[in-house]
């Protein structure tokens, strides 16, 4: 049984930092491309940042040179370090396999950008 949960998100001022973490349970973990998506208020989830098995990172244009995808082997966490957030940044935040797979979606975490 495959378990994703994401914590560390909540309110911070435009130009403020966040780090989310996302705790993995199950066998996936060491094989799989990992990702973080988001999801704002309106729109279609997206993948903005991602991590194959041998630490290659990519990232969605609007998040280049902010955000930073890091993963922990050892712990089995997978982090997303945020920096100068905007508020365009604001939504719910949720790592998955990268492609993702349906049955993995945890609850995710808030990130909120505003002052």
């Amino acid at each position: 049984q495959v378990q994703l949960v994401e914590s560390g998100g909540g309110l911070v001022q435009p130009g403020g930092s966040l780090r989310l973490s996302c705790a993995v349970s199950g066998s996936i973990f060491s094989v799989y491309a990992m990702g973080w998506y988001r999801q704002a208020p309106g729109k279609e989830r997206e993948l903005v940042a991602a991590i194959s098995g041998s630490g290659a990172t990519n990232y969605v244009d609007s998040v280049k040179g902010r955000f930073t995808i890091s993963r922990d082997y050892a712990k089995k966490m997978v982090y997303l370090h945020m920096n100068n957030l905007k508020p365009e940044d604001t939504a719910v935040y949720y790592c998955n396999r990268n492609p993702y797979r349906p049955d993995y979606w945890g609850q995710g975490t808030q990130v909120t950008v505003s002052s």
